[in-house]
């Protein structure tokens, strides 16, 4: 299975995509929780870069996903703390 997911041409981390979908699976609610961002966090940071590739996974999860407004806002701080010292 390849790295990557490509969605209407475009590559995407196949590993956060498949997170996102099991975040949403969870609870029936269909949202990303905070618990759920802090999964999705690890895995970002997890090379200790954040990729071309990551930024725009996140992106479309940010863009096609729903999230609780204390997930969504976590989730920004920390990739913002964590992007800035990179």
């Amino acid at each position: 299975m390849s790295y990557y997911k490509v969605i209407k041409g475009k590559k995407y981390d196949r590993e956060l995509l498949e997170a996102a979908d099991e975040a949403i699976a969870g609870v029936n609610d269909n949202r990303i929780s905070i618990a759920d961002a802090k999964k999705l966090y690890e895995k970002v940071i997890d090379g200790n870069s954040y990729t071309d590739i990551e930024k725009s996974t996140v992106k479309y999860i940010r863009d096609n996903y729903k999230w609780t407004p204390k997930a969504d806002e976590w989730f920004r701080a920390e990739i913002r703390r964590w992007a800035t010292r990179k």
